[in-house]
């Protein structure tokens, strides 16, 4: 399938609402932005897993260059960066993109499989 026939199931998240919707489960963030270049190789993956794990947990994305407070809270200095919450606390990341298998090893860190 194509990524731009994929239907968009990764939750945009803000300064606004962040807080609330990763504080209970499992929540993996993906911090990009437009003009990277591995945040669009990454993108296409991260979809696709939030798809296969829309049951088991939140999969969400922040663009840095809008939620400049957000990538700066978490220490986000390079991107893509993704970061694995259980219940609101950091539990894991990945900084780079580490393709699919990379990505499902660190949702597998909160037990997930």
């Amino acid at each position: 399938m194509l990524y731009s026939q994929t239907v968009m199931v990764a939750v945009k998240l803000s300064k606004n609402d962040f807080d609330e919707k990763i504080k209970t489960g499992i929540a993996m963030v993906d911090f990009w932005a437009e003009w990277c270049g591995p945040c669009k190789m990454a993108g296409p993956v991260v979809e696709e897993l939030a798809n296969e794990y829309k049951d088991k947990a939140l999969v969400g994305k922040v663009d840095v260059d809008a939620e400049p407070e957000l990538a700066s809270k978490y220490g986000v200095m390079s991107i893509p960066t993704v970061v694995l919450f259980r219940d609101g606390q950091e539990i894991g990341r990945q900084v780079g993109f580490a393709g699919k298998a990379g990505y499902v090893q660190l949702l597998q860190k909160a037990g997930i499989n």
